[in-house]
């Protein structure tokens, strides 16, 4: 269902305090590198604010980037129809403190289903990081795929990455697909749930979680 439809970016950012979104998804099972779950609870309780990134390098290529990406992927999957609502905000049955917002959303025009459309950007440091794309989705990305799933109930979901990286000292790049159907992951979306709900529980009863820390 349709939880909220802002206008605004200033409204939806409102919005996004009374839940928990993709974004923040691996902050929850201790998967984010840059913010652990004990930071986003805080945000979450309003005992400390999140801090502004719009202005850093990396979040504003990936901001303008999105829509061009999103373009190249309407004319090379002709199979879908594409929408975009740049604010709204989906939930799924009486889970409204777990909501979502797409960077797309997919119809397949044969009938197969309803799917989710998400772009990412990365600039590939090191070999360890090209391993975490190696035929599989990072697992911070993984889990707010699955984030996506639940609070749709939709189908599918189409990841469509743009790596940049650096090979014998020429800047290249490269797009690569990953699809995760529902049906293939039903027991990981059931663990994502019983974690989400559990921290979403801390946060009204103001009782702090145990600190996850991120690998490293």
């Amino acid at each position: 269902m349709i939880l909220y439809d802002p206008e605004t970016r200033r409204e939806w950012l409102s919005r996004r305090q009374g839940g928990i979104g993709g974004s923040d998804a691996a902050c929850v099972v201790g998967l984010n590198k840059y913010k652990t779950n004990v930071q986003l609870w805080e945000e979450k309780t309003g005992l400390s604010t999140q801090k502004d990134i719009s202005n850093q390098p990396a979040v504003a290529f990936g901001v303008a980037a999105e829509p061009i990406i999103r373009d190249l992927f309407r004319v090379e999957h002709p199979e879908y129809d594409i929408a975009y609502h740049p604010y709204r905000m989906y939930a799924k049955d009486h889970y409204n403190w777990l909501y979502a917002t797409l960077d797309g959303e997919l119809q397949s025009k044969d009938g197969n289903g309803k799917g989710i459309l998400e772009i990412k950007t990365c600039t590939i440091q090191n070999s360890t990081q090209w391993e975490e794309w190696n035929n599989q989705l990072p697992q911070n990305y993984y889990v707010q795929v699955l984030h996506q799933l639940l609070a749709t109930g939709w189908d599918f979901v189409c990841l469509c990455a743009y790596l940049r990286y650096t090979s014998a000292g020429t800047p290249r790049k490269q797009i690569r697909e990953y699809t995760v159907t529902r049906s293939d992951v039903l027991e990981d979306l059931e663990w994502l749930l019983e974690k989400e709900e559990t921290f979403w529980q801390m946060v009204q009863a103001k009782e702090k979680p145990a600190l996850i820390l991120p690998e490293i």
